[in-house]
């Protein structure tokens, strides 16, 4: 085969890729049909799948019924702040251990890697006495941001991450120009490091958007999340499921504009990944 000859996709493939998008972007489409409807047309039979002219009434409902500008407002700042310093421990943390030789690194780095198998809940109950008791942060939102401002995951991926995109010579190039490592981290790595960072940062803000668990021990509805505002939507015994599924689309507007902000930097990372060798 002449190495000039380009591939091309059939039409199988490409039959297969859009079913593959309209399987992907039928749940956010049926949010947003649901959320434009009334609790009656949800449950219909046959189904609607039309878009209603309920939306901004439903919009109006969950923002009157719940205080869901502040939950907003709230995850934003939680979500921002958790992302940012996660993105830069790690890859300060991670550039560290890839690449800066130091005492004790490998056992240290394996006991970082060992903190992932433990789970979140085993560590609840020590870690809402520190914060309810010793801190003082219960119901306030430095109980959620400091406890994530940095984690085994983003320090060992951004590890790894360096160590294969990297190279030794180009740090060697560096310091032999003057550089000194505060100099390498800035001229150097994090510009290496940035679809990394991206795709880290885009996990986080995620993960930290959806949380639920811990969020629900330490706060209240007077100082709550999206998704304790969520799942005030969702409470009560008759449920209005298209107030849900509106307080559900308002939640992940956010989500999808973090990654429409940062998805060509995400797939600059992975079509890098994939082509090195």
């Amino acid at each position: 085969m002449s190495r000039n000859r380009q591939l091309s996709a059939g039409r199988g493939v490409y039959a297969f890729l859009g079913a593959a998008v309209l399987v992907s972007v039928f749940p956010l489409y049926w949010t947003l049909v649901a959320a434009s409807r009334n609790n009656t047309d949800i449950h219909s039979m046959p189904p609607i799948l039309l878009p209603g002219a309920n939306l901004l009434h439903n919009i109006g409902q969950a923002f009157s019924q719940t205080d869901m500008g502040l939950a907003l407002l709230n995850s934003l700042i939680v979500s921002s702040l958790v992302t940012a310093s996660v993105v830069l421990t790690s890859t300060f943390g991670g550039f560290a251990f890839a690449k800066l030789p130091f005492r004790g690194s490998r056992p240290l780095l394996a006991t970082v890697v060992a903190t992932m198998m433990v789970p979140t809940q085993l560590g609840i109950i020590p870690l809402y006495i520190m914060m309810a008791n010793w801190f003082h942060w219960a119901d306030h939102l430095q109980a959620l941001i400091v406890p994530a401002a940095a984690n085994a995951f983003g320090l060992f991926f951004m590890r790894q991450y360096l160590v294969t995109s990297l190279p030794d010579e180009l740090l060697d190039a560096g310091r032999i120009d003057g550089c000194t490592t505060r100099g390498l981290v800035r001229h150097i790595v994090l510009p290496t490091a940035r679809p990394a960072m991206s795709v880290l940062g885009m996990l986080t803000f995620m993960a930290t958007w959806n949380d639920f668990y811990w969020p629900k021990v330490v706060m209240t509805q007077q100082n709550p999340t999206i998704q304790l505002t969520l799942s005030e939507l969702a409470s009560g015994y008759i449920k209005d499921y298209s107030l849900v599924l509106t307080g559900a689309l308002v939640a992940s507007l956010p989500v999808i504009a973090v990654f429409l902000l940062m998805g060509r930097q995400i797939i600059d990372g992975i079509m890098q990944g994939a082509t090195k060798g």
